[in-house]
């Protein structure tokens, strides 16, 4: 467990911070981006929490302990010192963004035009996180191809952006106040 009892220390103050094995690196380290990128998305989701309840809410609940998972995991590189042992996602985790997204997307319409990020409040800020999200995939699929990275952490990742998308439907009265992209609408 962490014990946050000083809120600064001052050890970042020359443009460095530490992972979670004790290894120094520049906040600009493309680990260090991931992780953030990950914080991002969590905050954005907690935007979302403030327009959502029942199921949605505790869906959003989950992910949100899940991406301090993730963080964990990235924190501690695989091959690092304290690699083995570390905090890890887990295909249980992936499975249970499935099953959810599965259910959800089983009560919606298909779809015949891409989605815009609107609808209700809760639905806009479900897209804001799922294009931050996308953007930690790409950060965190770089970072694999320079260091060792878990699969199932990139599958995590992969299918939340995917379950926030569907979640924005659902969350949109299941579709039906999505605002829909019309090619060329405004020509």
């Amino acid at each position: 467990m962490v014990t946050l009892n000083r809120i600064y220390t001052k050890t970042g103050d020359k443009g460095d911070t530490a992972l979670g094995d004790g290894t120094r690196l520049p906040k600009y380290a493309l680990r260090i981006c991931a992780y953030g990128t990950v914080d991002e998305a969590n905050a954005a989701i907690g935007i979302a929490r403030l327009h959502t309840q029942g199921d949605a809410d505790a869906m959003l609940a989950r992910i949100q302990n899940d991406l301090f998972d993730l963080g964990a995991d990235l924190c501690v590189p695989q091959s690092g010192k304290r690699g083995e042992g570390a905090l890890r996602i887990v295909d249980s985790q992936v499975e249970r963004l499935e099953r959810e997204i599965d259910a959800m997307n089983g009560e919606l319409k298909p779809l015949n035009s891409f989605v815009l990020p609107g609808g209700t409040p809760a639905a806009a800020y479900l897209h804001l996180a799922r294009a931050i999200t996308r953007r930690a995939e790409r950060l965190m699929v770089e970072l694999s191809k320079q260091e060792e990275v878990g699969a199932t952490t990139i599958k995590y990742i992969n299918r939340l952006s995917d379950h926030l998308f569907v979640l924005s439907r659902h969350v949109n009265a299941k579709g039906e106040k999505d605002v829909l992209w019309v090619p060329g609408g405004n020509r």
